[in-house]
């Protein structure tokens, strides 16, 4: 499948690109269990302040979580951005990676679900979001033999898309950008028995008037489309970050009972803010997901 045709790379681009490589190419000299926590400290404590993702996730609390204590606030300014540091350099650890996460257990009442369907080869949909490791679950599945593949929004810097694309590649494959090339190509895998990751946690500008935390929350109906229209269970399923900081839990719900769009996409957020509120520091609050 052609990859869609990237716009020039600007001077911003390429500094930021060659700013992210810079601290990329010195946290993969560490040993693994040494790189992890320290590309989250980074994130943490220099990026996240550059990038304005604190004031941002205080803005999202201050909203859905207005209850929460300032020292539970400030905890989550600190312990958020240090997950994303942590994930984004564990996409880029390659077979370090992999090796601490493709015999992982899948677990939870969705488990038998995903093996009944990878036996039967029927469709799946793995209802997920940026939370926790997102590419986990991927991961251990294909490990299993799966077929699975997942959606992905191209990166607005082309030099940092290319390279994250080969890193989130190298966890396994098929992957299929948002447009229409890319649906058109992930409709037939699903369509052969595939099962495809889907993230479900963005603002969608022209999406259901969802709610996420007790307020609305544009979200896609894409994922209740595609398993209304093929026959595909919806299952959500989650990489859950244990205490130590670099292992993890698979943990899956059961597959969401076909109804109309706007009622699984409503249990697809359900779902998700069930996880977020039991793991607050793992779901990506640096989003603007309210608007």
């Amino acid at each position: 499948m052609a990859e869609p045709e990237q716009a020039k790379p600007t001077l911003s681009d390429r500094l930021t690109d060659a700013g992210f490589r810079t601290i990329l190419g010195l946290a993969r000299a560490l040993p693994y269990r040494v790189r992890v926590p320290v590309a989250g400290w980074i994130v943490s404590r220099l990026v996240a302040p550059l990038a304005g993702w604190r004031r941002r996730i205080r803005a999202n609390l201050a909203l859905v979580r207005p209850d929460l204590p300032p020292a539970a606030v400030e905890r989550l300014v600190r312990a958020v951005p240090d997950n994303v540091g942590r994930t984004m350099i564990e996409l880029y650890s390659g077979e370090d990676f992999l090796a601490r996460v493709r015999d992982l257990p899948v677990t939870g009442p969705g488990a038998e679900a995903l093996a009944a369907a990878h036996r039967e080869e029927r469709p799946v949909i793995l209802a997920t979001g940026h939370f926790g490791n997102y590419d986990v679950a991927r991961a251990a599945l294909i490990a299993r033999g799966y077929r699975v593949g997942a959606l992905y929004r191209p990166m607005q810097n082309p030099l940092f898309n290319t390279h994250y694309l080969e890193a989130i590649s190298a966890v396994g494959t098929p992957l299929f950008p948002r447009g229409k090339p890319g649906m058109a190509a992930m409709v037939r895998f699903l369509k052969s028995g595939g099962m495809l990751g889907l993230l479900m946690d963005q603002h969608m500008r022209h999406g259901a008037a969802a709610t996420f935390f007790g307020h609305t929350a544009f979200t896609a109906t894409s994922a209740a489309d595609l398993a209304l229209r093929y026959d595909a269970e919806i299952v959500p399923i989650y990489g859950v970050r244990r205490d130590d900081g670099i292992s993890f839990d698979i943990v899956t719900e059961a597959p969401i009972p076909h109804s109309d769009a706007g009622t699984m996409t409503q249990a697809i957020n359900d779902s998700l803010e069930r996880v977020a509120r039991a793991h607050m520091d793992q779901w990506f609050w640096i989003h603007r997901r309210w608007k």
